[in-house]
């Protein structure tokens, strides 16, 4: 009888990639080494009592299609949005909890990867293509042939969350640097905003970034911007009945309400910028920006971004790109199975 293999000789592929933010659940297969993501399904979080249920139900569509070829999946690569560290994991804006060591045992897996949802979208970014992007602003244009001369690249994402991250290069390939930069305390920049945050803070001790600039926040937004204009007491809106409203014109304080989730998420963009450094580019990922469309880049967005005083020409030179792709993230996932390879030769 042949030896059994270790773990560590255990067939990596076919792999399981993951991005599961507090919506949606996205799954992609990665059948070999350096292979693209394939067979994706977008799964509802909503749908599932855990991520167990949800895995399962992307294995069995999986070995539907597959049939006598269909292997189990030797890895995942979980990219999660929350903050990721011990066993014991909870989605901050979903109803997923669960620990990471039963899960594994669960899938019979040789290993489970877990990282934040942006530390993975944040190695997407080297892979992204032109196609995969929108360009506003800046000195270069996206993506160069040669990224990482340039230096860090940042990427924020208003979804149903906020999230931040950044990547290095380094003489070991792309390093990622996850982070909750959504929580920070968001900054205003005029006398309107300034009662903006202050009519929030009458029910928020705390106004993150995340408060305001998300799937969650705008709904806070907009009634913020109602109370300091003097309108009445009204029914509270949805995201997504705010921006449809709003991109129509069919009502003025929606419309008020994009306006000012455009600059302040232009200035929140240029303090991130300015934290990481990232001379290489900011991307905007989520999926709230590219509903925007033509709006977005009709905003005071880039104004506000560059609007940092003596620091305007610094950021005049980075460029600016929407991630028009929402499953860029995978490929970012398949990126941090390739670093643990190569860790492991």
């Amino acid at each position: 009888m042949a030896p059994r293999a270790s773990a560590a000789e255990a067939p990596a592929y076919p792999s399981l990639v993951a991005d599961v933010g507090g919506t949606n659940a996205r799954f992609g297969w990665l059948a070999q080494a350096g292979a693209a993501v394939t067979d994706v399904q977008v799964l509802p979080v909503r749908e599932h009592r855990s991520p167990l249920s949800a895995v399962q139900a992307y294995l069995a569509l999986q070995q539907a299609r597959l049939g006598a070829d269909y292997q189990a999946p030797r890895r995942l690569a979980f990219a999660l949005a929350t903050s990721v560290g011990g066993d014991r994991l909870e989605l901050t804006n979903a109803h997923w909890s669960f620990s990471r060591s039963e899960l594994q045992a669960q899938l019979g897996l040789s290993s489970l990867l877990v990282l934040n949802d942006f530390e993975a979208l944040a190695l997407s970014l080297p892979r992204l293509s032109a196609a995969q992007l929108r360009q506003w602003g800046g000195a270069r244009v996206l993506p160069g042939e040669d990224l990482g001369a340039a230096g860090a690249l940042a990427v924020i994402g208003p979804g149903t969350g906020l999230g931040v991250a950044g990547v290095l290069p380094s003489r070991h390939g792309w390093m990622a640097l996850p982070g909750e930069g959504g929580h920070m305390t968001l900054a205003p920049a005029d006398g309107f905003e300034s009662e903006l945050l202050a009519q929030v803070r009458t029910e928020f001790a705390h106004v993150s970034a995340e408060r305001l600039l998300s799937g969650i926040g705008l709904p806070v937004l907009h009634q913020a911007v109602r109370a300091v204009l003097g309108a009445p007491l009204a029914e509270a809106l949805s995201t997504e009945q705010i921006v449809e409203r709003g991109l129509t014109g069919a009502d003025a304080f929606c419309e008020r309400s994009l306006a000012t989730f455009c600059a302040l998420l232009g200035g929140f963009a240029g303090n991130v910028a300015l934290a990481l450094g990232a001379r290489g580019g900011v991307y905007i990922g989520g999926g709230i920006v590219p509903r925007l469309g033509d709006y977005f880049f009709a905003s005071q967005f880039r104004e506000r971004f560059e609007a940092k005083g003596r620091f305007r020409a610094y950021l005049e030179e980075i460029p600016v790109a929407l991630i028009s792709d929402t499953l860029a993230a995978l490929s970012g996932a398949a990126l941090a199975l390739e670093q643990q390879d190569a860790v492991r030769l």
